[in-house]
């Protein structure tokens, strides 16, 4: 049998001792210093407890998975979250929940996360993995898309009805390589276009990517985001990308035309041909040809047998430059 001995210490003990680890990577960054000195105009004095310990103490909560504001009153006595963070003052739940809302109306905190977030990144050498094609070239992925919250049966503000046909949010995400960093990220309501300022986004996202990766980046985004502004920012930006194509209003019938002169074609089966190709277009509004890759299939039989007519169109376009990637 296995005797424990117990013994009295004057050690501090504490379930969150990670916090350690959190406070020494903040260190590292000029999150707290740029926060304090960023300027609320709500707050016309120099407050009694700063922006930096504020938002510090915030970022303590959220390590720990608890966001409610009501979470910070269990550590107002702690000598270990004041120690571990390198703060002055713990606020009060009052206190971090004004304060933050404050803080939300100033241009710029976002930028602040967000360039922090990048910086960190790069500082310690973290491994951002690129996909690498056929003829060895190497491409960071930058994937973009929204994912919706469910949020049913609540009444937190923004919540509407998503395209995913619950309620909830419509927040816009972007990773950066095989990791998966998210490099940013903005939160919106749930009946939000997905491509509502995705341009936008779509630019930031890049400016925040190359702060960690000098390596190409290769954006990727789904056929919601197939637009004209967003691929001006990628030509602009210098960034290789894959946007799957959305067909709208045309007719699988044209392609299937397009398919039958200018593509491959290969019979799968009896009744069942698939066509793949590609060509050169310039969407309108811009100067510059973007490839497009397309798969046209065609069944007259389906697999049991039987006769009927479809045809099923997939389009992806791209540059010349990353042509490899595409596997059907």
């Amino acid at each position: 049998m296995v005797k424990f001995i117990l013994e009295d210490s004057d050690d501090t003990l504490t379930t969150h001792s990670g916090l350690g680890l959190i406070g020494l990577l903040l260190s590292k960054t000029k999150f707290y210093k740029r926060f304090s000195s960023l300027k609320v105009p709500e707050i016309k004095s120099s407050p009694a407890i700063l922006n930096g310990d504020v938002t510090t103490s915030y970022v303590g909560l959220l390590c720990q998975g608890k966001n409610d504001f009501d979470h910070i009153e269990e550590f107002r006595d702690d000598p270990f979250f004041y120690r571990a963070l390198d703060i002055q003052v713990v606020p009060s739940s009052p206190t971090l929940r004004q304060r933050l809302d404050q803080i939300a109306k100033v241009t710029g905190w976002k930028s602040i996360v967000l360039e922090e977030s990048a910086k960190l990144i790069r500082q310690f050498d973290s491994p951002v993995t690129p996909t690498i094609t056929s003829d060895k070239k190497s491409y960071v992925p930058l994937d973009i898309d929204v994912s919706p919250f469910d949020n049913s049966n609540t009444k937190k503000e923004g919540v509407s009805r998503t395209y995913k046909g619950c309620d909830g949010y419509s927040p816009n995400f972007s990773y950066l390589g095989q990791e998966g960093y998210v490099v940013n990220v903005e939160l919106r309501e749930g009946s939000t276009h997905v491509q509502k300022d995705t341009e936008k986004f779509l630019e930031k996202s890049i400016i925040y990517s190359r702060m960690i990766t000098d390596l190409s980046l290769l954006v990727r985004m789904d056929a919601g985001n197939d637009s004209v502004e967003n691929l001006k920012v990628c030509v602009n930006e210098k960034a290789d990308f894959i946007i799957k194509r959305n067909p709208r209003r045309e007719k699988p019938e044209n392609w299937l035309m397009v398919a039958e002169q200018f593509g491959k074609c290969v019979q799968e089966r009896e009744g069942k041909r698939v066509f793949y190709g590609a060509l050169e277009t310039t969407p309108k509004g811009m100067k510059k040809a973007i490839r497009q890759v397309y798969k046209v299939t065609e069944r007259t039989i389906d697999k049991n047998g039987q006769v009927k007519s479809t045809i099923l169109c997939k389009f992806i376009p791209r540059k010349k430059q990353v042509i490899q990637l595409l596997c059907f």
